[in-house]
């Protein structure tokens, strides 16, 4: 029996309805009477507030979410909501749908007899219709997924008694299901897991301690502030009177088996209750390995890699979507994952015992195996490590602790270094492990080297270089005299950075002349672009011309435009170093050129970057920022190039007297550094800084209001000899004038300036 649902709640359709409702009064309904409200409660207003506001037009609703999110939790609260009683009174039931068999006889018997209509063993929905319109009730199907589940029995008798039911027009039906096969009139809420507010007040609330710690914070955000694993948390520390430290303890070394209170309310047999549904267990035999597969990776599965990782599992694409669809997955920025709780309990405890897992990581080995360079056809292709690094990491982490004598592992450890180097630019939790291998293991000195590469894009020189002198000892004690010269390349341009010229210099010589021997030509052109750049550093800008163009000359026209692009953006450096300005903006464009062609954006950044300080020394600051507005767009992934452009913002409005904003930005810079551990370049940020306070400090006693004025009086006297044109003068001082309004936090208008 259904109506139209624009109709006023307070209208009556039929009028059949109205009479039945007059001759049956309130307290005739004497089915059971709804459980009380849950007492830890919290972070929830804002949904509850939502679904109250639906109930004024009896809209029905769905609450969907994984077993413990909370969805039970949050019916009690809205069905003993102060409007819903005063709306609905006594007319408010509660169904828990786990409680009876998977049936439409035993759902409409128990129907039937909680809202108290008083029907033996109705067949179908027919012979309740007339009391179940007989006046607004508000409905609550807790843990529907046990009946809504399409691979049930009687699914279909049971989905459509339920349709029905969200069709009444005097019934608000809500619905608690971690399965998202729920009628089309629902409206649908997917659960979130708990604010960090919500789910320390939670877990205090139970745990009873007015000490609140930091120790348990980040457990709670180990259990993605889930509101079941929280409360068992709690609820277990509380039982066994265990302190905050105690508690670390057992989290630390037991994770979510400590999940389970002394009455046998545990994690695991909430996410086994899933596992146990006609709906997974109809998916077969694989379903169960590949969630463990998704459990065991931090960022989840992309969903663009599952005919690459599962090519054996014909299903596998319907198989993730009904993941999804009974909450044991999510999609999240194009991966499948799910809550850290359920990852924990479901990811495989032995790896090595997990022939599905093996097999990913097979996979994963053979696509870092490519040789990247930008030259090379699989550098584009390659970039594929930028979105799925973490979870690369932590499979090379896991293995190269259970599977350590495996020479498989450590060469792809070092092939995703060299992935990170070119495309991500971050360092990895692998370096002590890489650094505790003995030092005759086979990939020691190559994973050394990948991993000196990484400090490289954070700028942290001398660690970088502390890396490069072991491995450059390897080396030598192998006798390997193509990789000590790789090494040394490698170590004269750190040295270059941290301004060891001498050093620098004498190793790139010594690199240029086993390459010679060695007949390695590309090589050859490398270090003489060290070598330029080393001389150029030392003031000796013939020597590193003519070195430049010597590698110019070693590189053919096709095949090596990486390294024809880094020399010319050597030889802008020196044409900029011998103030051959014409000449230096040259190089620098051809290097744009090139790495435009190619999307190398580090190459791109740092043209753009050299061509900025030189416009800014020029005095063409317009030019130098347009520049340093390209280069930011091409360090957005990369930190420490970000902190290069703020450095160099920071020096272009220092160089334009716009101090305020110069000593803003050179603080976001230094910050970026020390996140980093860049400490030379956080250095030169305060010494910058310090530059900047001593130019803002100059006029002592001069309030902030003169200090401007001076600045303006400076200005104006540089504009006067620069320009005769009264309109520019007009917004000149326009714009003079704001600058001093907002330093003193005026708001001034100017409707005129004469």
């Amino acid at each position: 029996m259904t109506a139209d649902r624009d109709l006023d709640s307070n209208q009556v359709s039929n009028p059949t309805h109205q009479w039945i409702r007059d001759l049956t009064p309130e307290f005739s309904i004497t089915g059971e009477a709804p459980p009380p409200p849950p007492r830890t409660f919290f972070g929830r207003d804002e949904l509850i507030e939502k679904m109250v506001d639906l109930a004024e037009n009896l809209i029905p609703i769905a609450l969907v979410g994984a077993g413990g999110i909370g969805k039970t939790s949050i019916a009690l609260a809205v069905l003993h909501h102060d409007r819903i009683k005063q709306r609905f009174v006594n007319n408010r039931r509660f169904i828990r749908c786990d409680r009876f068999p998977a049936s439409s006889t035993h759902l409409l018997r128990h129907l039937s007899s909680i809202i108290g209509a008083g029907v033996e063993n109705p067949e179908d929905l027919a012979p309740l219709r007339t009391f179940l319109s007989s006046r607004e009730m508000m409905i609550v199907l807790d843990n529907a997924e046990s009946i809504l589940d399409p691979q049930g029995a009687d699914a279909r008798k049971i989905y459509t008694v339920v349709e029905e039911l969200s069709r009444f027009d005097n019934i608000w039906l809500c619905i608690t299901s971690r399965i998202s096969t729920i009628p089309p009139d629902c409206k649908r809420f997917d659960v979130p897991t708990l604010s960090v507010d919500a789910a320390r007040d939670t877990f205090y609330r139970i745990y009873d301690s007015n000490d609140r710690s930091d120790f348990v914070n980040p457990i709670l955000k180990q259990l993605d502030f889930h509101p079941l694993s929280i409360t068992l948390l709690a609820t277990v520390g509380h039982q066994n009177k265990w302190d905050v430290g105690r508690l670390t303890r057992e989290w630390e070394q037991r994770r979510t088996s400590v999940l389970q209170t002394q009455h046998s309310n545990s994690l695991g047999a909430t996410i086994e209750l899933s596992l146990a549904s006609p709906m997974f267990q109809g998916l077969g035999p694989d379903a169960r390995a590949l969630l463990e597969i998704v459990a065991f990776f931090p960022q989840g599965v992309d969903e663009k890699n599952l005919k690459w990782l599962f090519p054996t599992i014909s299903n596998r694409t319907d198989t993730f979507d009904k993941f999804c669809i009974l909450s044991l997955a999510h999609r999240s920025n194009g991966f499948f994952t799910m809550l850290a709780p359920l990852r924990d309990y479901l990811s495989p405890k032995d790896p090595m015992a997990s022939p599905l897992l093996c097999a990913t990581k097979e996979r994963y080995f053979a696509r870092l195996s490519v040789d990247i360079f930008p030259d090379k056809p699989a550098f584009e292709e390659s970039q594929w490590i930028t979105s799925d690094d973490v979870n690369v990491e932590h499979l090379l982490d896991v293995f190269t602790t259970f599977d350590a004598n495996s020479e498989d592992v450590w060469d792809a450890c070092r092939n995703f270094m060299l992935h990170l180097f070119w495309h991500k630019g971050r360092l990895t939790i692998l370096k002590p492990k890489i650094e505790g291998l003995p030092d005759d293991h086979r990939f020691k000195p190559d994973c050394l080297f990948a991993l000196a590469k990484l400090f490289d894009s954070v700028g942290n020189w001398v660690e970088r270089k502390r890396l490069l002198v072991c491995t450059l000892d390897l080396w030598r004690e192998r006798g390997s005299d193509y990789d000590v010269a790789r090494v040394l390349i490698t170590l004269s341009g750190t040295n270059r950075v941290i301004s060891l010229h001498e050093e620098g210099i004498q190793q790139a010589r010594e690199a240029l002349g086993i390459y010679e021997r060695l007949g390695k030509t590309g090589q050859q052109a490398d270090c003489l672009m060290t070598l330029a750049s080393l001389l150029d550093s030392d003031n000796q800008l013939d020597a590193a011309e003519e070195a430049a163009f010597r590698a110019i000359a070693l590189l053919p026209e096709e095949g090596q435009q990486f390294r024809v692009c880094q020399s010319h953006r050597a030889l802008g450096d020196i044409y900029r170093s011998k103030g051959e300005i014409e000449k230096a903006i040259h190089h620098f464009e051809v290097s744009i050129e090139i790495a435009t062609s190619f999307n190398w954006n580090d190459r791109l950044f740092w043209a753009h970057y050299r061509l900025a300080g030189l416009f800014r020394d020029e005095g063409r600051f317009d030019d130098a920022q347009a520049h340093l507005e390209r280069a930011k767009s091409h360090a957005v992934d990369d930190p420490y190039n970000l902190g290069c452009a703020m450095e160099a913002q920071a020096q272009l409005w220092y160089k334009q007297h716009k101090l305020g904003e110069a000593r803003t930005e050179v603080l976001r810079a230094a910050d970026v550094y020390d996140g980093l551990g860049a400490a030379k370049d956080a250095e030169d940020c305060r010494e910058l800084l310090r530059a900047i306070e001593e130019e803002l400090n100059t006029v002592s006693g001069q309030s902030g209001f003169n200090c401007e004025l001076l600045r303006v009086l400076t200005l104006r006297s540089k504009f006067r000899e620069a320009s005769d044109d009264i309109d520019g003068c007009v917004k000149f001082f326009k714009f003079i004038f704001l600058q001093i309004a907002r330093t003193l936090s005026f708001h001034l208008s100017f409707p005129c300036i004469c």
